[in-house]
């Protein structure tokens, strides 16, 4: 009788195991072979965090387009991104969906609060198309830089959602001077705190920064009284204010309006590989944030999307997307400074200057990518054709209605920032050197708080007699509050002008030191 040799036995074992791994995959409707080809993409519903290899966009046998597999979106709990689960129709791929039904492709919305997980399946590969904020984004940029992230569109500003909240008796930005505040480092709320510190001029250091995992813990300290003030996150800013007898709400992004906005990126080389699916993605996200925008029935709708999906109640969804602006194709236009006459505050104006803030404060280290070769501008500049006025143009300049000079003086501060803007004797004309000033030191805040209204104070030393004195600050003022208005079309009735003369010394007449300090204009953000 022949005996099988042991290339015939190892071959019929192999044979064995392949008519085992088929016939289970027929069973399975063919998801095992699939999750062995795909290295398990397009199966995988929750983030993880195993791996940190570069991913190519593909599977087991390489990169390239997925074909028929959804694009796949990381996000948290949050009003910004309803653009497009709107026009999705929840988060789920499915059949009702409008890119599907529009645009032939399946969007899956992935849904993980816990960011540093969700970054992790985003890595992976398991994660498509990503949020972060674009003035937290130079923060993770040194450990991303193996996968050559790209930032594709912007969803959203905060107008609300972000806020800070103090103990009884602080009433301006001064008096948190000395103080403990609870933060999560490295976040939107960081971010927030280090532009509210500058317009009441003060440095992180004259606080106390008291480092929290998240928003969520920052409010939790704040209840319990560990803090004076905490950096958090609608509705964690109602529910202290509740919690804490005497608290309030010092300052929010309803009126630093420009300071957070989410964006999505991806992999550069996915983005190569599915740059079509890419744009339809954006031009349906872009006309849902449009509709819902400008109808109550369409936001009531992706309110009733967001809250079924994150199981909150409807009110409260709602609440979450009046928190926020759902920026158009327009304000993307300006966002990634495709506008050359908007004046506004731009992607790369906040990546820029975080970045330097972050670098300053000793956390981040060495280089990172610029903005000119992250921000992906592509998939706007060719939607231009497509998603040209109407509803899609940018949101409008924030107009004011004006306010006397003797009602807008009393009203409260709550931060100021001096500046030294230097005049001839007798002249309330701007030099190009008190211009260069005022454009590094002042217009950053002012772009920033958009919806703040600004008190411009003109002040003079004791020189001269009242009268003149108190006539030529408010001159000083005034022409201060036209070049903001003529150079950066910012509303005139924006500006609240108080001329103080010689009455709001801050240091001593007698010495030639103490005038230049009161010769100043005072900025100040007014409630």
């Amino acid at each position: 009788m022949a005996r099988l040799t042991t290339f015939s036995k190892l071959l019929i074992t192999i044979l064995i195991l392949l008519a085992l791994v088929f016939g289970f995959n027929f069973l399975t409707n063919g998801k095992l072979l699939d999750g062995i080809l795909n290295g398990g993409e397009g199966t995988a519903t929750t983030a993880t965090t195993s791996g940190d290899k570069p991913d190519s966009g593909g599977g087991f046998f390489g990169g390239g387009d997925k074909g028929g597999d959804p694009i796949r979106v990381g996000v948290v709990t949050w009003g910004g991104y309803a653009g497009g689960q709107y026009f999705n129709e929840g988060f789920k791929a499915s059949a009702e969906s409008r890119f599907k039904k529009e645009y032939g492709i399946d969007v899956e919305f992935v849904l993980n609060d816990d960011v540093v997980a969700s970054l992790n399946s985003w890595k992976n590969g398991d994660i498509d198309v990503h949020w972060y904020t674009i003035d937290a984004m130079p923060t993770i940029m040194p450990e991303m830089a193996a996968f050559d992230p790209v930032v594709l569109w912007q969803s959203d500003w905060s107008r609300g959602g972000d806020a800070i909240v103090v103990k009884r008796g602080i009433n301006s930005v001064a008096q948190l001077k000395g103080k403990s505040i609870a933060v999560a480092e490295l976040t939107p709320s960081h971010s927030f705190l280090l532009y509210l510190l500058d317009a009441g001029q003060l440095k992180p250091s004259d606080v106390r920064i008291v480092a929290q995992p998240s928003a969520i813990e920052a409010a939790a300290a704040f209840k319990s009284g560990q803090v004076d003030a905490a950096v958090v996150w609608s509705p964690d800013d109602e529910l202290s204010v509740r919690a804490v007898p005497g608290s309030k709400i010092l300052e929010s992004t309803k009126s630093a309006s420009n300071i957070i906005a989410d964006v999505f990126f991806a992999k550069r080389s996915y983005v190569e590989a599915n740059r079509d699916k890419l744009q339809k993605l954006y031009e349906g996200w872009m006309r849902g944030a449009a509709e819902i925008n400008s109808s109550d029935a369409n936001k009531q709708k992706a309110a009733k999307i967001l809250g079924r999906e994150m199981s909150l109640s409807e009110a409260d969804a709602l609440g979450m997307i009046n928190n926020v602006r759902l920026t158009t194709h327009g304000d993307n236009v300006n966002f990634f400074e495709q506008n050359p006459s908007y004046r506004g505050v731009t992607g790369g104006e906040l990546y820029r200057t975080m970045a330097q803030e972050y670098k300053n404060l000793g956390f981040i280290e060495g280089s990172i990518a610029p903005f000119r070769t992250v921000g992906y501008g592509n998939l706007v500049i060719d939607a231009n054709d497509k998603l040209g006025g109407g509803n899609n143009v940018a949101e409008s300049r924030p107009d004011f209605a004006p306010v006397n000079e003797n009602d807008g003086k009393d009203l409260d501060a709550i931060a100021t920032k001096r500046i030294s803007i230097n005049f001839p004797t007798g002249v309330s004309t701007l030099d190009d050197r008190a211009k260069g000033i005022i454009d590094e030191e002042f217009v950053p805040i002012a772009k920033a708080f958009g919806n703040a209204r600004i008190r411009i104070e003109g002040n003079t030393d004791n020189t001269g007699s009242l009268a003149t004195n108190i006539a030529l600050s408010k001159k000083r003022a005034q022409a201060v509050a036209a070049y903001l208005t003529r150079e950066y079309d910012m509303d005139s009735d924006r500006f609240i002008i108080v001329g103080n003369g010689p009455n709001k010394p801050i240091a001593n007449n007698s010495s030639e030191s103490g005038r230049a300090q009161n010769r100043r204009t005072d900025f100040e953000l007014v409630k």
